[in-house]
Parts: C-alpha cells; structure tokens; sequence
C-alpha cells in the first residue's frame, strides 16, 4: 500500500512542470500519483511518481532519437494513464504537444486531419491498440497526414529511460497546444507555456483551498483543458492523488462517478453542469443508500452555463448522501485563460442574482426579488485573483461598462496564453486588445488584454456570464441568449432530451428569424406525438420569450453538434441547418419551401467556391 506524503511541498521554486515531476519522484518516488479505475472494485492501471518519471524519460529518449526538440507532436490514446506518460514525454523531450479526441472506428477524420496539419505535427504518439485499429479501418488512406511518424508508446521498454537527455526549458517554453472546443468557430490551438500552466495551477490551488489532504476525482476527457489542467495536473502540482475513470463509464452511468467519490473519499470532483443533471435523472433512491459524499468539499461546475435550478436539485437529492449545498463551486475559464479565471470561496454557498429578463435583452442588469416579474436567475463564477485583470467592455466601443451594463469578459495576467498557434492576425485580435478610453497613466487598464467572447458583468466582484457574444441572438433589436430558449425548449416536452438543443437565428426575407434544433430521447422514437411536441414548443418559446419560431428541427438522439466537452455547437447546428445535412426525424417550418430553399443556397455557394478554388487545394 503507498503511503501519502504528509506535506504538500510548495512547487513555487520550479519554472517548469518537468522541474516538478523530476522532484516529485526524488522525494515522493513511491507515492502513488494516479489511479485509473476499470471499475469500482477494480483498479485497472496505477503510476507511482518514479514510474511516470521514467516511463516519460523512456518516451522522452525516442523521440529526441528522432531529433524532433521544438516539434509538434499529436496524442492519440484510449481513456487511461498512457496519455499521462505520452505527455510528460513530450515535455522532458522539448516537445510541444498536442492532445486531441482519439477517433472511434470508421469514423470520419476530419477534424483530426485539421489540428494534425493546423499544427505541423511531425509524430502521432499512441498506443498499440488504437494503431492497429486505425490500420484495419476504413480509412486507412486518411491517416497518411502528411508523412506522420506514427509511434506505439506503450510497447516501449523503460530501459530507453537512460538514453535522456535533459532539456534546456524555462517558463516561456511552449509546453502544449490546446486546441479550442470550437463552439463558436474553427478550432484554434492556444499555445500553452510552462509559465502560464504553473501560475494556473497556483489559482487553482488557492481558489479551491486545496491542501495536502486534497484528493482528486475525475472522469474528464484529458485531452481537454478541464480534464488535464484540473484533473491530472493540479494533482501533480500538489502532490496529492487522484484517482481517474473513463468519461464513457460516468456517462453510462453517472452512479460511478459517485461511487468513486463515495469509495476513494474524495475532496474535490466535478464537471459541466449537464453531469449534475444526469445524476439527478439517473441515480436511483436504491443507489442513494449506499453512497456517503461527506467528503466531497469541492463540486466544481463549468465550461458552459451553470444553473441555478440544477444546483438547487442535485443538492437536495443528494443531501441524504451527506452532500452539502456549499461545496458547489462555479467558476468560469477557457482555453485562451490556461484554464481557471474566477471562482468562489470554498465554504460559500454560491452566490445568484435575479435580473429582470426584459432589461436583459437590453443589456442592462436591473436586480428583482423573486416575487417581482419576469426575472431571471444567474449564477455567479465567483472573483479574479489580485495578480489578474478582469473588466466588461462594451464590444463596440471598447470603454469599460458600467457596473448595471453587460459587456464583453477581458482578461489580463499571467495564466493568458501566448496566442493562437500559427494564426498572427487572430492572436492579435483576440490578446492584444486595449482599451479605448485608456489613461495612459493608468498601468492596470493601459496594458493588452483577452477578448474571450463571452457577456457578462460585475457586481461587487462577483462575475456573472449571461452568454456568449458570436451565439447572441438579435431578434426586432432584443438580445435574447440562446441557452435561456434551450432551456424553455427543453422542459417544454418530456420526449425532449435535455442539453441536446440549438437555438440560433437565420436572415430570412432580410430579417432575422428564430430556428430551433432539438435532440428527442431515445425512449419516445417510436412513440412521437410530433404535432404535440412542436406545438408545446412554439407555445413555450411565445409565453417565455416573446418569439414566433421560423422553424423548428427534431433529430435523432446523439446526432446534435458538439464539442468535447458537451457544449452545444450552434453556429455548426446553423451551417448543418442551411445546408440541410442535418439527421431530421421530422421538422415544421413557416415556409413550407424553407428547407429546399437553403439546401438550393448552400449549393450555390459549394458551386461558386468551387469555381474560385483551385482544384490542388480542394
């Protein structure tokens, strides 16, 4: 059985993660660091800090034997603890890497193709598994990217470890390629220094008031920031276990994720807020018997819009599990961020405001009491730390809001990445932006800034998100926020599936119109009352929001776009909706000729970028 430390030793004094780790295994060589779980009763891998540090040393080695120092590499791999090693590997070889989805078999791979070339990756680490897979599928032809090494990490022998060579690397150096969820966009890939990673990892820290009996759980996918930054790295900087299961196991079913919390008394676990809601609907009174979640003091939520009434649900189901409604903690980050810009206090219930909806769509913020109107419930993602800026700016004008205005979230300080890889233009759009009305004596609000898209505002230095800027729907001059019709849609029929819908807008005749694509449960497919269902939506969305639909889309279960985290990826929803691919089990539309009007549009477009486009770059 490993013995924990007793001390967190404060990783301050290190300038790099490869630093830390060389430290971590000089003096915790026999801790166990992570722990990935096959099931509840099994744990089906372990990695003591020794053995993470050699195995990385060992990748290390093949790859500097491949003279590949400054390199991009792309890491592929099953949920487990490869993936930890691959990308340690990387680090203490001075490569830069780059985690993406592993494909599933015969599934298009598109996407990956994009990152692999956006990133010039010269090797593809993975596991023997995955490769033989990718081998004997389908698309075999596709996996030729550009003349990629492909190497299986997990048939290499740990004696290569001693061939190393340790690396020159400060803070500044490039440690890996975040490439962005894409709910809004292309993904891009945020270049991830050292730097900004240990400084990240000391917010996390502090906000969460972690300590040396912090003990990590989580399901996360690692090749996304929530997972890796939260989940395997923060553990590491601490010094502290953690303990990891496949996202598909919570997902088929969420009583895992509990019982593991429950089983390893786990301090801190989380995920979005659709992972609260399917504990909810998933976990029976049965299983709420053998769970105990005392432990739990940090349940994070974030990574897309945190309500209010989930919080409120999952804390009184799970009160009998001895879950406390103050161990909530909505925070709010990204990408571009590392990960973590603002988050509460850790005792704290979490702190809401009811606006007035109306004022809202005015982008102005007019506080109500509950018994007052039409109001509207938002969480707040808690306070920035001193040694970072945050301000809401008018998108327009770039001048600071006032304090009952809504604006764009700007961010200043050293979690900021250096910028997107290979995109100039868009790094200097997005992190380089400045302040119009700026004093130039005034050092806080005269320096670069973050423009993250996001609307929100501040109220005593609390951080509320309303949405999304690229995402905002404007409809006779009104902002109306996409999540908040979701939302109405979803609760409007039982056949609905919950977190699986898109509400964008569309020009129509010159002006804008309201579509609504929602997902059905699988449940109901043979059973749809597809007549009661659009009705129940149209009459939702009129009495909640004042809107006429100009369309609305059911599709088959699973079928919506989104990212890797779950959000929900409305303007791809948008393209797939005019261009008619989308999986349509029935839809209603006010234009009868709607849905072959659009099709005929997208294919005009096709034929005419066509013609303009030469044919070697098709």
């Amino acid at each position: 059985m490993s013995v924990y430390s007793n001390s967190v030793i404060s990783p301050h004094q290190f300038s790099t993660l490869v630093e830390l780790l060389i430290y971590r295994a000089k003096n915790q060589s026999e801790q166990k660091a992570y722990t990935f779980l096959q099931s509840i009763e099994t744990e089906a891998a372990s990695l003591t800090y020794k053995e993470l540090h050699v195995q990385a040393q060992a990748i290390a080695a093949s790859l500097q034997a491949l003279n590949l120092g400054g390199e991009r590499a792309l890491l592929l791999y099953q949920p487990g603890l490869d993936f930890i090693a691959a990308f340690f590997g990387c680090l203490y070889a001075g490569v830069i890497a780059v985690p993406a989805y592993p494909p599933r078999r015969n599934q298009k791979l598109s996407r990956l193709q994009a990152i692999a070339a956006d990133a010039q990756a010269k090797i593809v680490l993975t596991s023997k598994s995955i490769l033989d897979n990718l081998q004997t599928s389908s698309n075999q032809e596709d996996l030729e990217i550009s003349g990629l090494h492909w190497l299986a990490t997990d048939e290499l022998s740990n004696d290569l470890a001693q061939a190393w060579q340790p690396q020159e690397l400060t803070g500044d150096t490039l440690a890996f390629l975040q490439y962005t969820s894409g709910s809004t966009g292309t993904p891009k890939g945020v270049m991830i220094s050292h730097g900004n990673l240990l400084h990240n990892e000391r917010m996390i820290e502090k906000a969460f008031g972690h300590t040396n009996k912090t003990i990590v759980v989580g399901w996360l996918p690692v090749f996304h920031d929530m997972g890796l930054i939260g989940n395997v790295l923060q553990p590491l900087y601490l010094g502290v276990p953690c303990i990891l299961m496949s996202p598909v196991e919570f997902l088929q079913k969420p009583i895992r994720w509990l019982q593991a919390i429950s089983h390893y008394k786990a301090t801190t676990s989380g995920g979005p807020n659709f992972a609260y809601d399917l504990c909810i609907r998933k976990v029976t009174p049965e299983q709420l018997a053998t769970l105990d979640l005392s432990s739990w003091e940090v349940a994070f939520t974030g990574a897309e819009p945190v309500r209010a009434e989930t919080l409120e649900q999952f804390a009184s189901t799970f009160a009998p599990c001895g879950f406390r409604k103050e161990a909530f903690y909505p925070c709010y980050g990204m990408a571009e961020t590392t990960l973590i810009v603002s988050g509460g206090e850790k005792t704290a219930l979490p702190i809401t405001c009811n606006v007035d909806k109306a004022a809202l769509e005015q982008n102005r913020i007019v506080k109500q009491h509950k018994s007052q109107g039409d109001i509207q419930t938002i969480v707040g993602c808690g306070q920035s730390p001193s040694d970072q800026k945050v301000i809401i700016v008018d998108p327009q004008s770039l001048t600071i809001c006032a304090p009952e205005q809504v604006g764009e979230i700007w961010v200043a300080g050293p979690s900021v990445a250096q910028g997107y890889w290979n995109q100039p233009e868009e790094t200097e759009k997005a992190f380089r932006a400045y302040l119009a009305d700026t004093d130039i004596s005034d050092a806080e609000t005269s320096i670069p800034f973050f423009r993250t898209g996001d609307l929100g505002f501040l109220q005593d230095g609390e951080l509320f998100i309303t949405g999304r800027l690229k995402d905002v729907i404007i409809i006779r001059g009104q902002n109306h926020y996409p999540q908040d019709i979701e939302l109405t849609v979803e609760k409007s029929h039982p056949a609905l599936k919950p977190a699986s819908g898109a509400a964008f807008s569309v020009d129509f005749k010159g002006s804008e119109r309201l579509v609504i694509v929602q997902e059905v449960e699988r449940s109901y497919l043979r059973k749809l009352n597809v007549q009661e269902i659009l009705g129940n939506v149209r009459q939702a969305v009129i009495a909640q929001h004042g809107l006429d639909i100009f369309a609305t889309v059911l599709i088959k279960t699973g079928s919506i776009p989104k990212t890797s985290s779950g959000k929900i990826r409305r303007q791809a929803c948008r393209t797939a909706f005019l261009a008619g691919t989308l999986d349509v089990m029935e839809d209603w539309s006010e234009n009868p000729q709607n849905k072959a009007k659009f099709k005929d549009l997208e294919a005009e477009v096709d034929s005419v970028l066509r013609q303009l486009t030469p044919t070697n770059q098709l």
